[in-house]
């Protein structure tokens, strides 16, 4: 149906003139009557009256003229659902649990007056492709660097050095330590059965357990992080990586420990990227607020990064 002959149709019955209706619409009065003349012909049925002193509804023009006004706010609910500045933000994180859902937690709580629909795509490529054809607004991801060349449209920068911490059951051998080296971990197995091969996170801890000798264990299968809780609690051998950032509650009979990574402190590299020409007001909004909250010693002497990581601000 042809939504200009509707709203044309409304804005006759609404002044009862066409000539009016022509003013209102900044089209001439002959417009208006072909238009009207056209939904007719769609309808199959006679709208108005014609009369001396205008138009007058007929009973099929009163009927049809509230399902036309539920069209034109449709119409309009339609185009606010993607109209930047009224549609929500849509942002990418690899998981609700990880630091960075945490960042926009803590950027909602700012902005509360940006609505946010909060999304989770599997893997970079998913990620970049979406931000490409509009799914999404932006995204957190790690950017291997140079392996990935980004698309000339997308844009990225650095939100993010997450110090990782080893995670383990009361039996490790770990369990006690104040803190531990990455040189510690060589030969140890690390436990780890999300890393998918091809993702930018696997793509990090093959880096870190070839730069410090442990070895990354990915048999699974997944069952959850509540199973993940389960084996690390029960087991003398094996250990995982986990931020301080992610919040977990565990049973107290579990007794895990989070056991800092010193000398060097390996940190997970999180950017933010989005589409150069993306108009979003809410987008300049999150970049800006990420900037500003970025920590002053991002990254450091001290800390452990993969080759390929995209360079700090600061680098």
């Amino acid at each position: 149906m042809d939504l200009n002959a509707v709203r044309t149709f409304v804005a006759s019955a609404d002044t009862g003139q066409f000539q009016e209706a022509a003013a209102d619409l900044g089209i001439t009065q002959q417009a208006v009557s072909k238009r009207v003349a056209a939904l007719e012909a769609d309808l199959g049925v006679r709208l108005f009256t014609r009369t001396p002193r205008g138009a007058r509804l007929t009973i099929d023009g009163q009927a049809f003229l509230p399902h036309a006004r539920a069209l034109l706010e449709a119409e309009e609910r339609a185009a606010a659902s993607v109209r930047p500045g009224s549609r929500a933000l849509r942002v990418d994180v690899v998981g609700r649990r990880v630091a960075t859902a945490g960042l926009l937690r803590d950027f909602h709580r700012a902005h509360p007056e940006t609505d946010l629909d909060v999304v989770t795509l599997f893997g970079a490529d998913a990620a970049i492709a979406a931000l490409l054809d509009g799914t999404i607004d932006a995204t957190f991801r790690a950017v291997t660097m140079p392996g990935r060349r980004l698309p000339e449209e997308i844009e990225a920068v650095p939100v993010l050095d997450e110090p990782l911490l080893l995670f383990t059951g009361p039996a490790h051998e770990f369990a006690g330590a104040p803190s531990v080296t990455p040189a510690q971990l060589a030969g140890r197995r690390i436990w780890m059965p999300g890393n998918t091969a091809g993702t930018e996170w696997a793509a990090y801890y093959d880096e870190l357990a070839a730069t410090f000798g442990c070895e990354i264990d990915v048999v699974g299968p997944i069952f959850g992080v509540e199973s993940l809780l389960d084996t690390i609690a029960d087991s003398a051998t094996l250990a995982t990586f986990m931020s301080k950032q992610t919040p977990l509650v565990w049973p107290a009979g579990h007794d895990l420990r989070l056991i800092p990574l010193r000398d060097p402190t390996p940190v997970y590299p999180h950017s933010l990227l989005w589409r150069r020409d993306n108009p979003h007001p809410g987008l300049a909004a999150l970049r800006d607020h990420l900037l500003a909250a970025r920590p002053a010693d991002h990254g450091g002497p001290e800390t452990w990064r993969p080759k390929w990581a995209m360079p700090r601000a600061s680098d």
